[in-house]
Parts: structure tokens; C-alpha cells; sequence
């Protein structure tokens, strides 16, 4: 037991510590039907805005973030810009659809830009190859950002 508690946080840095905490105190005693539950039927709904969307599509495509990458170290002393730069994933998370980022450009001052590729429930091949035939028809996953 003394190694497994010893080693537990090892390879964790410090957003990720972060981000267990937050999730261990929503699920604490007291905190479940105003966190857990409510997350529950929110997720529910952004399930089936999904399965209705594909009813009609069979891939959508989004950017990955609301802005462009950031500057290593850039945003480590405000978790919550952090947090608010991953707001375009956190659906596809929740409704349990399969997503990948490709990159599709690079902004003025050399930061990558990500776009999504999303599908229907289990159809990852979809995905793969709608991102595959992007990046056949571009050359951005060459390219490496301005160091």
C-alpha cells in the first residue's frame, strides 16, 4: 500500500491533480444532487442534440478550441482559461461520441489551430476517414509551429 500511495500522483502534474480534486469534491457527500445528478440530465440532453443532428449529417466539423493554442506555460496560473479553452470537446466527452483533432492552420504569430471531425455513436471509421481525406487535401499535419 505505502508504494501505490507513493507513486499515485507520480506522472500528474499540477492541472491534473487539479482537475481530480474538482471532480472528487463534486462527487463528495452533499454535493450529488447539486453537481452529479443535475450533470447527469444535462448530459442526457447534449446525448440526444447529438443523435438528432445526425439524423441529418454524417460528420460534423468544428474547430477544436475557441482560440488558437497557447504559449507553453502561457495560461499555467489561470486554470480557468485552461478549462475554457477545452469547451469544444467537452460534448463529444459527454454524449460519447468519437472526435479527433487535426491541424488546420497556424495564426499569425505561428500557434497551431485545430479542427474537429465528429461522428455518429460507434462510428469511428466515419471519422477516421473524413479527417483522413482533410489531410490528404491539405499539407497543415506537416507543417511544425514557429519555435
Amino acid at each position: 500500500m505505502d508504494m501505490y500511495m507513493s507513486t499515485r500522483a507520480q506522472g500528474f502534474g499540477a492541472e491534473i491533480k487539479r482537475r481530480i480534486m474538482l471532480g472528487t469534491y463534486a462527487l463528495s457527500s452533499g454535493y450529488y444532487e447539486a453537481y452529479y445528478k443535475k450533470a447527469r440530465q444535462v448530459r442526457t440532453l447534449i446525448k440526444k442534440d447529438f443523435e438528432n443532428a445526425f439524423q441529418t449529417v454524417d460528420i460534423i466539423v468544428t474547430p477544436t478550441s475557441p482560440t488558437a493554442a497557447f504559449k507553453v506555460g502561457e495560461k499555467a496560473s489561470d486554470p480557468l482559461q485552461m478549462y475554457l479553452s477545452d469547451i469544444f470537446t467537452i460534448s463529444m466527452n459527454l454524449a460519447g461520441v468519437p472526435a479527433i483533432s487535426v491541424p488546420c492552420g497556424f495564426t499569425s504569430e505561428g500557434l497551431p489551430v485545430g479542427l474537429q471531425f465528429i461522428g455518429k455513436h460507434f462510428d469511428e471509421e466515419a471519422v477516421f476517414k473524413a479527417s483522413y481525406a482533410y489531410e490528404q487535401a491539405t499539407d497543415w499535419h506537416k507543417r511544425r509551429p514557429a519555435l
